[in-house]
């Protein structure tokens, strides 16, 4: 939301305090940033998910390719330990699509609703700046007839202008009124409104974890080789790469 005040002439009274145009200012200010940090949260939500959404789909991809790969065909232990692999990855593959769809009912979809709500209220405030500018041009209007010599068509003019004013200045002060008790209490309400959502997403984000835990804990048992230790694993992978390496196809020129 930005709010950019209509230039007019100003009348010599001050016909709203600065304390009362300060508090004003503040208090929209800060729906300003709520409504920015409302939606970069909803983008980086959204982005977030389908991020999530890509990793899991692309290991469901690793090990089908895997499945496929003619090395599962001739070696009956790799193609076990690929299918328990492809059955993990399709396990949480399910549960992240889960976690996702809980996420955007109850976190990206509130903060959506949350943000449409700011539209209203812009267009109130807006309201209520034209309704100070009418309420200064007339007043204007009213202190030009004042400061004129008091003739008979001039206190014409004064009481016409002065009759403009009264509903015009009751309007604003109306409008100030009500956006001035109101917009507290819709920034207080972001609290509550919001804390279940968040409440949510780390329940959301606990379960999908904790499954992840035990997904991979029952992969490991599948495919983990006893006795050996990553270190004896590294060298191992090592000297059969050194086996490759001493083939005459792929031996330096």
């Amino acid at each position: 939301m930005s709010w950019i005040p209509f230039k007019i002439g100003q009348p010599k009274k001050q016909i709203v305090p600065k304390t009362v145009e300060r508090d004003f200012e503040r208090e929209y200010g800060k729906l300003q940033q709520l409504e920015e940090q409302t939606k970069k949260l909803q983008k980086d939500m959204k982005k977030s998910t389908d991020a999530d959404l890509a990793m899991s789909k692309s290991a469901v991809k690793i090990s089908s390719d895997l499945l496929s790969n003619p090395l599962c065909e001739q070696d009956p232990t790799f193609l076990e330990m690929v299918t328990a692999l492809d059955t993990a990855m399709k396990r949480m593959d399910s549960f992240n699509q889960e976690k996702v769809n809980q996420i955007q009912k109850t976190v990206i979809e509130p903060l959506k609703k949350f943000s449409g709500v700011f539209p209203s209220l812009n267009m109130a405030v807006k309201r209520r700046e034209q309704a100070l500018q009418d309420y200064k041009r007339l007043q204007s209007k009213v202190e030009k007839y004042e400061e004129k010599e008091k003739t008979g068509p001039i206190l014409a003019k004064l009481h016409q202008a002065r009759e403009e004013l009264r509903p015009v200045k009751e309007d604003f002060e109306a409008k100030n009124k009500q956006l001035l008790e109101e917009m507290p209490k819709f920034y207080s309400s972001r609290i509550d409104y919001f804390k279940p959502s968040f409440e949510s997403l780390i329940r959301a984000q606990v379960v999908y974890y904790t499954e992840m835990y035990k997904i991979f804990g029952d992969l490991t048992e599948q495919i983990d080789e006893p006795g050996l230790t990553d270190e004896e694993r590294e060298k191992e992978n090592e000297a059969k790469l050194n086996e490759l390496r001493a083939l005459s196809i792929v031996a330096d020129d």
